[in-house]
């Protein structure tokens, strides 16, 4: 497997070194907007109840806002690291930061609107996916030389990793207590949403460009939606089997685990499910800066160890769903938070270290909308209900992560 760092075809020069004097800092320009990015995409969590009971929407309009932003998430991920693999890091991600204040700005005019909503809701997702590909690149490229070179190894998949983890986490906190106990929780929450993210527009602009021209694909930007790494052997056997459950884990944790417990919590619910989000990531969070550590002490198999606590996680949810007491499902929260968070950048790692600078965008963006995916787990378990309760859907679901894991320890051992 090589280990390629961002731009090693770039040899730093004395311009490099005078034009950059704190260069080991200029990621952090990056995270500002990043880190709002996720904030959008996920302060809508919170909000659904209230969308059903003070806006009168059905459950499946609630519902079906919760996902539309997945319609933005995907172009995001995939046409935005195209675009930037030609047209560069900083105006795509620039774009992107657009979107989402303007994603925002609808929402918050839009509470009677249902169209509008969904418009809003489609841009938020166009900005995740952007800080998702292109943002995860840039401060991946921004953490090597000749940016930084004090960096850890694995600093340019835990960096990213982090910032979107507490900015998913962040969101659904600020919106959560806004709408329990703030004015206008139908408009409040965007408005602080699209101001901070007017300030994070500013600050990313004076970030430096890190692919440079002699760097960029000189192909139209839709041929840069092939990506030939998919079919690497150990994005094959690695990636594919792992990413789904790394937002699978999310969602379950912070979409389902409120479903069981809600008779039990009445008007509370919307408090519940926003800590239930911000333990998930918060523990997602804490654990990610422990990979290099988990991938030191098991030989490069921090993913199978997250993938372990996956799969416990799932066979927890299903004594939660059979108990329905909201203590057993927090505890579910926080042993999937964990799973996600190591998941998350030992999948990161593996793709980064197979992925040469011109290809990073891309496959970073297949590696997310893989990731993603699992977040569609929640409504394939709710459509289920009718036929089958969540203790025993949960229990399939179990069951297939087991499988999961066995699949990737395997061929962790090969490539070992």
């Amino acid at each position: 497997m090589k280990s390629n760092p961002a731009l090693s075809a770039h040899t730093p020069t004395v311009a490099d070194q005078d034009s950059h004097p704190r260069r080991g800092s200029a990621w952090l320009r990056v995270v500002p907007a990043m880190f709002l990015l996720a904030w959008g995409g996920n302060h809508f969590t919170p909000l659904v109840h209230m969308y059903e009971e003070d806006g009168g929407y059905a459950i499946w309009q609630a519902n079906l806002l919760l996902g539309m932003y997945v319609g933005g998430l995907i172009p995001g991920l995939l046409v935005a690291s195209a675009l930037s693999d030609r047209r560069g890091r900083k105006p795509i991600l620039v774009a992107g930061t657009l979107a989402a204040i303007i994603g925002s700005v609808l929402l918050g005019i839009g509470f009677d609107l249902f169209w509008l909503l969904c418009v809003g809701r489609v841009l938020a997702g166009v900005g995740v996916g952007v800080a998702m590909s292109v943002g995860t690149s840039w401060i991946k490229e921004l953490s090597f030389p000749p940016f930084d070179h004090k960096a850890g190894i694995t600093a340019g998949a835990r960096r990213p990793a982090l910032t979107l983890t507490v900015g998913f986490a962040m969101g659904a906190a600020v919106t959560g207590c806004l709408a329990q106990w703030g004015p206008l929780p139908e408009m409040i929450p965007y408005a602080v949403h699209a101001v901070l993210s007017i300030a994070a527009l500013i600050i990313v602009c004076t970030a430096p460009e890190t692919l440079t021209r002699e760097h960029r694909s000189v192909q139209h930007w839709w041929r840069g939606l092939r990506i030939p790494l998919v079919g690497h052997r150990t994005f094959i056997r690695l990636i594919i089997p792992a990413a789904p459950w790394v937002f699978a884990a999310a969602g379950v944790a912070y979409a389902v685990m409120p479903a069981l417990v809600q008779n039990a919590l009445g008007e509370w619910t919307t408090m519940y499910a926003t800590v239930l989000t911000v333990v998930t990531l918060g523990a997602g969070a804490l654990v990610q800066n422990l990979v290099p550590r988990i991938n030191k002490w098991t030989g490069g198999r921090a993913l199978v160890v997250g993938l372990t606590f996956m799969t416990i996680g799932m066979g927890l949810a299903v004594v939660a769903a059979l108990v329905a007491d909201p203590i057993v499902a927090f505890v579910v929260a926080i042993v999937l938070g964990i799973a996600y968070g190591i998941c998350v950048v030992a999948g990161l790692v593996i793709v980064q270290a197979i992925a040469e600078p011109k290809d990073l965008a891309g496959i970073t963006g297949v590696y997310y909308s893989l990731a993603y995916s699992g977040f569609l787990l929640p409504t394939v378990l709710a459509a289920l209900l009718p036929v089958m309760p969540y203790s025993v859907s949960l229990g399939a679901v179990a069951l297939v992560c087991l499988l999961s894991l066995g699949c990737v320890s395997l061929a962790s051992k090969s490539r070992a």
